[in-house]
């Protein structure tokens, strides 16, 4: 009866799909924020998932015994008072009959009247527990992480907020008639048939929750899920290695880029630094053999073996010559290989 009531809550409250109704009321105490529950998908015929409690929270997985310093808002949600009319040929009134015992003998609806007063919501300071988790890791070492882990379909979630009664409540079911008077009794003693039920529980006492699921990495770092889109669970070794693949290759990609790129230039330049050359009219006087200036030299003739061109043989092309020049030094090396046309000259005009 109480799980009907909380259902019946939550639909007609709504929020977007994210509040979860109580199940149980033994259980209600555990849902309170920063409490941990634990997420599974009943089976592939129920799209639904099934949200266990667990008597731990977030502080406990954690390493370390730092408190958690998120803080907690409440204020006050709305007054609920409900009425209704639920048919035994139904899922709901199946449910109501079978949680409740009631005696439904000549009766084809059952009344049910729950009345959880003001309501107040709790819930946990987003933006502050965001930033306090970045330092955090989780302990692997914890029960619960080690029996989530093993289970493929389990997530760890986060209750974030959770709406609570302020006052004494009470839900009653009459199995009657549909379109008789509603009437209920809160003692069994005054309802001798059997065709009453009355529950009431006391104040402070939790009817619904949300959650955000909780993404956990190798290393024990974890994400809150404060989105539909984004899901929780553990990250599985075959997927980091994956991920690390993925990124290898991404690097290397823009690795080879990045290289590409700087010979596409260089040979652009080249390019540049010929069509210079070739633009101009030249004679042999155009290259510098008087006294005193740099002088080719056949560096065969020296026991120097032929070799790439400091100007054209550095592209894809190693274009290799056996001319160069001894009055000219890069890197420490006492000469520099040269074409005798035209990078003889190119080269001593960007000395110049």
């Amino acid at each position: 009866m109480f799980a009907a009531a909380t259902k019946s809550f939550v639909k007609q409250v709504g929020d977007g799909g994210r509040l979860v109704p109580v199940p149980s009321l033994s259980e209600a105490d555990k849902y309170q924020p920063l409490s941990l529950v634990v997420k599974k998908k009943r089976c592939f015929l129920f799209p639904r998932y099934k949200f266990t409690s667990t008597p731990f929270t977030l502080k406990d997985i954690l390493l370390g015994d730092r408190e958690i310093s998120a803080g907690i808002s409440s204020y006050q949600l709305l007054n609920y008072e409900d009425e209704s009319d639920v048919s035994l040929y139904g899922r709901r009134g199946n449910h109501i009959v079978n949680d409740v015992g009631i005696n439904i003998t000549g009766s084809d609806s059952i009344a049910v009247k729950a009345s959880f007063g003001v309501v107040t919501k709790h819930e946990v300071e987003v933006s502050t527990l965001l930033k306090e988790i970045t330092t955090r890791k989780i302990n692997f070492d914890h029960s619960l992480i080690r029996q989530s882990r093993s289970s493929r379909k389990a997530v760890l979630c986060v209750v974030m907020e959770s709406i609570r009664t302020t006052r004494q409540c009470s839900l009653s079911v009459h199995a009657g008639i549909r379109g008789e008077a509603m009437r209920f009794h809160f003692m069994d003693e005054q309802n001798p048939k059997g065709r009453d039920k009355a529950i009431v529980f006391p104040a402070h006492t939790t009817i619904a929750f949300s959650v955000f699921e909780l993404f956990i990495y190798l290393d024990g770092a974890f994400d809150l899920c404060v989105t539909s889109v984004s899901k929780g669970g553990f990250e599985r070794e075959e997927t980091a290695t994956f991920a690390l693949l993925y990124r290898l290759r991404n690097i290397l990609f823009e690795r080879n880029r990045r290289v590409m790129d700087a010979i596409s230039r260089s040979q652009l330049y080249l390019d540049d630094l010929f069509s210079d050359y070739y633009d101009k009219p030249l004679s042999m006087s155009d290259i510098s053999l008087k006294e005193g200036t740099h002088i080719r030299v056949n560096l065969l003739n020296h026991n120097i073996p032929k070799g790439p061109c400091i100007l054209c043989g550095m592209g894809n092309f190693k274009r290799e010559t056996v001319y160069g020049c001894f009055q000219c030094s890069v890197d420490g090396q006492k000469y520099v290989r040269l074409h005798a046309v035209p990078c003889f000259d190119i080269w001593h005009k960007r000395m110049k």
